[in-house]
C-alpha cells in the first residue's frame, strides 16, 4: 500500500505527477496522503477546453468549481512551493470575443487581486513562476502582476507570462532572475528600459509577439541566449549583449537594427526588409541561419562582410525575388564573401536566384568553393538541363563537396525527378547523395539517406 511507504518516497512519487489536478485527488484518496501531498515542491495547474465549457454552459457551470478557486484551494497549504505554473489549455486561444458575451473574470489569471491573493505566502521559496493567461480576458485588462511579483518573490530565477497586458509601473529590481519568458504580451515598456534595469542579470530572455514597442534596446551584460521575434514593427532594434552566444531575431521591416555582440556564435535572422541593419563586433559567428527579403546579394555581402569565421550557412530569399539582381548572387559570389563556409543549406528561393544567375553568366572559381562539403539545396526544377547544368558545376568547382542532399519540389514529375536522380549519381558517383521531397508549409521528406 502507497501509505505504508516512507514519507520522502511517497513525496517523491507526487512530485512526479505532471498535473495537480491528480495531486487534488490523492488529496482525497487518504488522510496520509493528503498530510505528504502538501510537501511536493510544485504546483501545475491548467485550465481545459472541456472545463471552460462546463463552466459556461447554463446546464453544468453550477456544477464547476471556479478555476482560481480549485488553485487558491491547492496553493493554501503548500508552503515550500519551488515551482508554480498556472494557465489555460493553449486551445482556449481559439476563443474569440463573438463566443464571450459577457465580462467575466473567472479566468483572468494576471488579475493582480487574484494573485496578491496566495503569492505572498509561497514567495520565500518560490524559484520558478509560469502564468499564462485567457487572451479573451485579460487583454483589455491591465495588469501590475509584474511589480508584485517582483517585489515579493526575492528568489526567483524564472518567469514566464504569456497573453496579458502588463505594466511596469512599479517594477522592482530581480538581482536573482536568469531567465524570463514574455509570450503574446503587450507590455507597457516601448524601449524596454525597465526590464533591462530591473532584471540585469537574465541569461535568458525570449520575447515572443510582444507589443507596446517602438525602439526597443536590449542591454544586458549577462545574457547568453535570446530569441525574440517582433510582432510589430519598431522603429528600430538595438541589441547590445557581450556575452550573447545563440541569438534568434524574427521582425518585419524595421528602418534600423543595430546588433553588437562579440560573443555570438549561432545567429538566426529572418527579416523582412530594413533601411539598416549593423554589425558591431560580431567576428566570431559559427553558424549563420538567414531567411532575408532583400534587394541584392551586395547588401549581405556588406552587411557580414565581417563574419569570416562562418562555418554553417542556412539560407534562404523570401518575397519578390525576381527582383533581385542576379548577376551578382551568384553561389561563387556569396563564398568569396563567406569563405570558410563548409556547410550551406540553400532555400528555394536562393537556389532559384543562384541558379538564374548561373544561368546568365556562369560561376567563377575561388577560394570559397574549395572549403564547401556538405550541400543541402530546396529544388524547383522549371528547366531540368538548366538545373542539371547548374548542379554540374558546382561539383566540378566544389572538388572536396562529398555530400549532396536534394530535395525536389513535389509537384515535379516522378518521371522528372528520376531522371535528374539518375544524372547526378551517374555523373557524380564519389558524391554521398541523399533525396528528398518539399513543398511550402510541409515537413521536408527524405526518401533516400546517404547512396
Amino acid at each position: 500500500m502507497m501509505e505504508e511507504l516512507p514519507g520522502s518516497v511517497v513525496v517523491e512519487i507526487l512530485s512526479r505527477l505532471t498535473d495537480s489536478t491528480d495531486l487534488a485527488r490523492c488529496r482525497v484518496a487518504s488522510k496520509s496522503l493528503n498530510a505528504v501531498s502538501y510537501e511536493v515542491p510544485w504546483l501545475n495547474v491548467v485550465c481545459s477546453m472541456s472545463r471552460y465549457l462546463k463552466s459556461r454552459s447554463p446546464e453544468t457551470k453550477h456544477l464547476v468549481t471556479p478555476f482560481k478557486t480549485v488553485f487558491a484551494d491547492l496553493v493554501r497549504r503548500s508552503a515550500n512551493l519551488e515551482s508554480v505554473s498556472l494557465g489555460v489549455d493553449r486551445a482556449l486561444g481559439g476563443v474569440s470575443f463573438d463566443d464571450v458575451e459577457d465580462e467575466s473574470d473567472d479566468l483572468y489569471l494576471t488579475d493582480f487581486n487574484f494573485i496578491r491573493g496566495w503569492l505572498p505566502s509561497v514567495s520565500h521559496a518560490l524559484k520558478s513562476f509560469s502564468v499564462s493567461d485567457f487572451w479573451v480576458q485579460s487583454c483589455w485588462r491591465r495588469s501590475e502582476a509584474l511589480s508584485l511579483i517582483s517585489s515579493t518573490c526575492h528568489n526567483l530565477v524564472k518567469l514566464v507570462v504569456r497573453n496579458a497586458w502588463l505594466s511596469v509601473d512599479g517594477l522592482c529590481l530581480m538581482p536573482t532572475l536568469r531567465y524570463l519568458t514574455l509570450e503574446f504580451v503587450r507590455l507597457d515598456d516601448e524601449d524596454l528600459s525597465r526590464i533591462n534595469a530591473c532584471f540585469p542579470n537574465l541569461t535568458q530572455l525570449d520575447l515572443i509577439g510582444v507589443g507596446g514597442l517602438k525602439e526597443p534596446k536590449i542591454n544586458l551584460l549577462h545574457l547568453t541566449t535570446c530569441h525574440w521575434s517582433v510582432s510589430n514593427a519598431p522603429l528600430s532594434l538595438i541589441i547590445c549583449a557581450p556575452c550573447l552566444v545563440d541569438f534568434n531575431l524574427k521582425c518585419i521591416k524595421p528602418r534600423l537594427v543595430v546588433l553588437e555582440a562579440p560573443s555570438l556564435s549561432n545567429f538566426s535572422l529572418s527579416l523582412e526588409n530594413t533601411d539598416d541593419l549593423r554589425l558591431k563586433n560580431c567576428a566570431n559567428i559559427r553558424s549563420l541561419q538567414l531567411n532575408v527579403e532583400c534587394a541584392s546579394l551586395g547588401f549581405l555581402c556588406h552587411v557580414f562582410r565581417h563574419c569570416n569565421a562562418v562555418k554553417k550557412l542556412t539560407l534562404d530569399l523570401v518575397g519578390r525575388i525576381e527582383k533581385v539582381a542576379v548577376t551578382e548572387f551568384g553561389l561563387d559570389t556569396l563564398l568569396n564573401c563567406l569563405p570558410n563556409i563548409t556547410y550551406l543549406n540553400l532555400g528555394p528561393g536562393a537556389w532559384h536566384v543562384m541558379e538564374n544567375s548561373f544561368s546568365r553568366g556562369g560561376l567563377e572559381d575561388g577560394i570559397g568553393m574549395k572549403m564547401i562539403r556538405e550541400l543541402v539545396a530546396h529544388l524547383v526544377v522549371h528547366e531540368m538541363g538548366v538545373t542539371l547544368e547548374f548542379i554540374f558545376s558546382v561539383l566540378e568547382m566544389c572538388t572536396n563537396l562529398s555530400d549532396v542532399s536534394l530535395l525536389i519540389h513535389r509537384d515535379v514529375d516522378s518521371y522528372g525527378a528520376g531522371s535528374l536522380i539518375s544524372a547526378c549519381r551517374s555523373k557524380f558517383p564519389r558524391v554521398r547523395w541523399k533525396w528528398g521531397i518539399w513543398k511550402e508549409g510541409i515537413k521536408d521528406t527524405w526518401v533516400s539517406d546517404g547512396i
